[in-house]
């Protein structure tokens, strides 16, 4: 399968970069950006959200599905001041500059918040959404099975662990794992 994306060894070391910092941002955005939700959810005692937070039963099993909620998205831009703007201007949303990374608080509690960011080289043009699993490795090796990609392999953050795949059309997506409530 080809992606259309062809990195470097020092391009992928400016990836696992960038997106070190992406998880920063997507822990401040889950963090900071939204409170009631992000907040609520890691403190939750419902079993629903536990699977989401902890859980990696659902990997692969047909009897147990975990919550694989969309809680992140990415826009990739190649002047990411001009792309600031048009956003913040058509949606109204405040975008403070964190890092590399602009962070986008979209003004509700509806939905996700995200981040704008230019990496400097390709890909430049690109929108990536996160998806929250349990268990990033069992789902990196699944996407594989089912035709997909790594991209990315699983990186520490502070907030867990991220990593980015390519599905079998070449569309890019992120996963991320939370740390479990105690740390680990």
């Amino acid at each position: 399968m080809n992606t259309g994306i062809r990195l470097g060894a020092g391009q992928f070391a400016l990836v696992i970069s960038f997106s070190a910092l992406a998880g920063a941002a997507i822990a401040i955005g889950m963090a900071g950006l939204r409170p009631a939700a992000a907040i609520a959810a890691t403190k939750s005692a419902d079993p629903a959200a536990a699977a989401v937070l902890g859980s990696s039963a659902g990997v692969g099993r047909a009897n147990a599905p975990a919550a694989c909620p969309v809680v992140h998205f990415d826009i990739g831009c190649k002047d990411s001041g001009k792309t600031k703007e048009f956003y913040s201007q058509l949606f109204d949303w405040k975008i403070k500059q964190q890092g590399p990374a602009g962070v986008i608080d979209t003004g509700s509690k509806e939905g996700i918040q995200g981040h704008i960011t230019s990496l400097g080289h390709e890909p430049e043009h690109y929108v990536t959404f996160y998806v929250q699993v349990s268990d990033i490795q069992a789902y990196l090796d699944k996407a594989g099975k089912l035709g997909g990609k790594t991209l990315v392999p699983a990186v520490k953050i502070p907030t867990g662990q991220f990593a980015w795949i390519a599905d079998p059309d070449g569309n890019i997506v992120g996963l991320l794992q939370q740390k479990a409530p105690d740390g680990k």
